[in-house]
């Protein structure tokens, strides 16, 4: 289903920050591919509205205040539409043309330590969630869970994660679309998009005749998620050169951020954008799981996760990504 942005005259602002000036944008047209029907609506003056989370409001006041600032979505506060609430904050699209899009959800794992506490504190065998599994592998269940029908959460969540690049490389592709490169040059009639903010939870900017590639859920050796990557670029030197910057810049930030430090951030994305005009850019989205640090405690996001220590393996994925789209350039 498309959405397209309504010309809504007021936004009630529900929070304590203020709302910044911005420029007014032609409204676009929205197709949410994957993620929470209504998750989303397209704002006005360039912006993007998602559906209120209290733990993600604090992370991007917080955010607002770091160093970490310039690498994730200016925030503007909370807002009401329809009696609901929205976190408002920059649409990242606004100043690129037909973009690429591609979500990368970063870290070691996209489970919660909390979840599966709760998990382990009330088992209950989930038959939605063996269908789940059987439909991605046959084999993959026990006897005991055939027998069954039924798996218990904690087995499925650790299981789906063995499946990708997550543990392995501690990222894994979510999804992307190609940037409109092609048709840009045979084709000066513009067309409808959709949008993939997949863990802003998910939506893909594409043409109404373009393909949307959402099928990495085994995408798991170092060679496949290469083969991936070097399909999302179209094999060029440029864009990747584009991305290694920009992904170096939030490295060094990243390790000498306050709020990294104390954050344990699971289930967050890298958002990746590129466009015909060989623009580049990536930001850290999607943080509605990340959850503060007891006081005592700080993260180096690249110690192996064991259950209780609450690493995320952030960093180690963001080397390994680094290393890969490396080595994905020409030797000199």
């Amino acid at each position: 289903m498309f959405y397209e942005s309504s010309a809504w005259k007021k936004h009630k602002s529900c929070g304590t920050s203020s709302l910044l000036p911005m420029t007014p944008k032609k409204p676009q047209q929205w197709l949410q591919v994957v993620g929470h029907a209504g998750s989303f609506h397209v704002g006005d003056y360039g912006t993007l509205l998602k559906r209120f989370c209290e733990g993600e409001q604090q992370c991007y006041l917080r955010l607002m205040e770091d160093v970490l600032m310039p690498f994730v979505p200016a925030y503007h506060g909370v807002v009401q539409r329809d009696e609901q609430n929205y976190n408002m904050m920059d649409n990242l699209l606004t100043h690129f043309n037909r973009p690429a899009i591609m979500d990368c959800k970063m870290g070691s794992r996209t489970y919660l330590e909390g979840e599966l506490l709760v998990a382990r504190e009330r088992p209950q065998p989930r038959k939605d969630m063996y269908e789940k599994m059987v439909a991605v592998d046959p084999e993959a269940p026990t006897d005991q869970e055939r027998a069954q029908q039924a798996v218990l959460k904690t087995r499925y969540m650790q299981w789906r994660e063995t499946l990708s690049s997550t543990t392995s490389l501690g990222f894994r592709i979510e999804g992307f679309r190609f940037a409109a490169i092609h048709v840009y040059f045979h084709s000066l009639v513009a067309a409808h998009f959709c949008i993939i903010l997949l863990t802003f939870v998910s939506f893909l900017l594409q043409k109404s005749n373009e393909e949307c590639h959402t099928n990495f859920k085994r995408t798991k050796s170092r060679e496949q998620v290469i083969e991936a990557l070097d399909n999302f670029v179209d094999s060029s030197t440029h864009i990747v050169w584009g991305y290694l910057r920009r992904l170096k810049q939030l490295r060094q930030i990243l390790e000498a951020s306050d709020f990294f430090r104390t954050h344990e951030v699971v289930g967050s994305s890298l958002l990746f954008l590129h466009d015909w005009t060989g623009r580049t850019g990536v930001w850290m989205i999607d943080f509605g799981k990340t959850e503060a640090l007891p006081a005592h405690l700080t993260l180096d996001h690249r110690t192996p996760w064991v259950d209780g220590n609450r690493e995320d393996g952030y960093l180690w994925g963001l080397d390994n990504l680094i290393d890969i789209l490396t080595n994905m350039l020409p030797l000199t």
